[in-house]
């Protein structure tokens, strides 16, 4: 049998390094943009919908916007306060907003429904109490039966499953877009998404963004109609907009 020369010995060798070679960069690449979502540095101009939305200053990364949100939504004072005092009173807020819902047709008995950010889960209880018994909440931190465990920037739901999302964290979201995209994503078409929000005011420490109108909402809402805003009183939030999915794709 014909024995490789060394110079065809030295050819092969640097073949199989070159090809391991853009191999590792190929898995370097993909592992980078992977996790560009978690780590990468926080910057005031990652929305800046002019004097529309703008993102609080100060995240170096998504853990630590992560480790920010947890600080307020595991404090055992403020938990106590929410699954005691504030309970029943937050309950018939809920109640009387998703009764006003019904009455406009926005939401029925049989709507499958989701809370985004839900914490210990008032809304998703004031749904089940108002009739609509398949409701579901979500949060960093869950609180069974009412809330499991789940980041709102990427839920862990399938497309097209709920008829209807409400939420009033909006003011959380680091990411507005992957926020909304994500209640788009999991709303069946024809689906209702309302969304409570403070336009007059500023939120507390642990907002991530300020909405200063609802303009960015249409904008971000690019699969959605617009149905109506209206004022509201939600625990300092003043507005509540709402949004329908649409049934199909417009094309230009």
């Amino acid at each position: 049998m014909k024995k490789d020369t060394p110079t065809q010995s030295r050819s092969v060798v640097s073949r199989c390094f070159f090809l391991s070679l853009l191999l590792s960069l190929f898995c370097l690449i993909f592992l980078s943009l992977k996790s560009t979502f978690l780590k990468t540095p926080i910057s005031s101009a990652t929305v800046d919908d002019g004097a529309g939305l703008k993102i609080r200053p100060g995240f170096t990364s998504y853990d630590n916007y992560i480790h920010h949100q947890l600080h307020k939504t595991t404090d055992p004072k403020l938990r106590k306060i929410w699954t005691t005092r504030d309970w029943d009173r937050k309950i018939r807020v809920f109640a009387h907003f998703f009764t006003d819902l019904k009455h406009k047709k926005l939401l029925t008995n049989s709507s499958k429904a989701l809370c985004v950010g839900a914490r210990v889960g008032q809304e998703v209880e004031a749904l089940k109490r108002v009739g609509v018994w398949d409701s579901i909440g979500l949060d960093l931190v869950p609180y069974p039966p009412l809330v499991i465990r789940g980041d709102f920037h990427r839920q862990p739901f399938d497309d097209l499953t709920f008829d209807f999302e409400f939420s009033n964290v909006f003011d959380h979201a680091l990411y507005p877009e992957k926020f909304v995209g994500e209640i788009q994503r999991t709303l069946k078409r024809g689906g209702i998404c309302v969304l409570h929000v403070a336009l007059s005011r500023r939120s507390d420490k642990y907002s991530a963004n300020d909405l200063y109108s609802i303009e960015p909402l249409l904008k971000l809402f690019n699969g959605s109609d617009f149905v109506y805003s209206r004022k509201v009183d939600g625990f300092g939030l003043d507005t509540e907009v709402v949004f329908r999915k649409r049934k199909a794709i417009q094309r230009s």
